[in-house]
């Protein structure tokens, strides 16, 4: 059972480099364009996994384990870090993965440094740093058992404002581009041609995220997909040799992410080494131990807290998306709006045509 997570993470791969679905990037044009398309897609996924989730776990089919207390701090200090470091990272932990399938080597940069310090924070010298942070907790687990309510009313308001959302950018007319002839036809053309539309590929991505807990499980691993604890637990492997953590189903997961998208990469088109200039690779390395460190103390990444724990509406989670935007946006202003308005003020235009409502 333990491939199962190959194959989970090996399709997850393929459908984030198919779908480009970047969460990095929807956190961003938030503040860069003041778009929300991409945004709403990441909800998107959220909603489907919610209703799947407690549908399985009122079924019998899993039974969620009870949240941990909340941590305050940490995951808020670690959640900005995060945020503000897959900005200079270029991509998130999934995104790092998949475009790293693709050859980008700034992400294979970003995607060891990221290991190493998850590594050094959860099980190396800074763990007594780690620990300590997030042993300040607070006695509040999930919005619903704080409330005394049944989950479904929070699954029905999410699924409500997600639909709402999601029908108004559907309203919007489509814009028509000029491409070159297809290539291929029939299923090749949609698998590896034809431009996913993100919310079909967020819809996709949620049942995967769905499957993940049966699956996981079934091995002993109570939990949904995790991005984080797996890569520390391949770097602790990969320097110590150390077997007590081994190749488990968290791993397996993403080393499934590295097959899928290069695979997904190659057949499209896609895939070709590109090594980055000097300051790229800096911001890479930087970004990637920012992203390890700010993990462990928040408890997960875009995935593990932004993506699955708000989908179990917990205080985590929901916390953590917001202060991973947070940062996102700081380091936005920081490193990419000053470019944009100085090349618009350079080309003559008015600055506020570089931030487009």
């Amino acid at each position: 059972m333990v491939l199962s997570g190959l194959v989970l993470g090996a399709l997850l791969g393929f459908v984030m480099q198919r779908g480009r679905f970047c969460v990095t990037g929807a956190f961003r044009e938030v503040w860069v364009s003041r778009r929300t398309r991409w945004l709403t897609a990441f909800l998107i996924v959220i909603a489907v996994q919610s209703v799947g989730v407690f549908a399985l776990d009122g079924l019998g089919v899993i039974t969620l384990a009870p949240e941990s207390p909340l941590p305050l701090a940490a995951v808020i200090i670690g959640s900005l870090i995060f945020g503000f470091s897959i900005v200079l990272a270029g991509g998130c932990a999934t995104g790092t993965y998949y475009r790293a399938g693709e050859g980008l080597v700034g992400s294979w940069l970003a995607l060891i440094f990221y290991a190493l310090f998850a590594a050094v924070m959860k099980y190396g010298p800074l763990a007594g740093a780690n620990q300590g942070l997030r042993s300040q907790q607070l006695p509040l687990t999930s919005i619903h058992e704080s409330l005394g309510i049944s989950p479904w009313l929070l699954v029905g308001a999410l699924v409500a404002i997600v639909g709402l959302v999601t029908w108004h950018h559907l309203r919007k007319p489509k814009l028509q581009v000029a491409g070159l002839p297809p290539r291929r036809t029939g299923l090749a053309y949609v698998l590896f041609e034809k431009p996913w539309h993100p919310f079909a590929s967020a819809v996709v991505i949620g049942v995967i995220a769905i499957a993940a807990f049966p699956l996981s499980y079934a091995t002993g691993r109570e939990s949904g997909l995790g991005i984080t604890t797996p890569s520390a637990d391949l770097m602790s492997f990969l320097v110590t040799g150390n077997t007590d953590r081994g190749f488990g189903w968290g791993v397996m997961l993403i080393l499934g992410l590295l097959v899928g998208s290069f695979v997904a990469a190659r057949a499209s088109g896609e895939f070709r080494l590109r090594v980055p200039d000097a300051r790229t690779a800096a911001r890479s390395v930087i970004g990637g131990a920012g992203m390890g460190i700010g993990a462990a103390w928040a408890g997960g990444c875009t995935i593990g807290n932004a993506m699955v724990n708000t989908a179990l509406f917990s205080y985590q989670g929901w916390l953590a998306f917001g202060f991973m935007v947070l940062g996102t946006g700081i380091a936005a202003r920081l490193f990419i709006l000053p470019h944009r308005r100085s090349g618009a003020l350079s080309s003559g235009q008015p600055q506020s045509a570089t931030v487009p409502a």
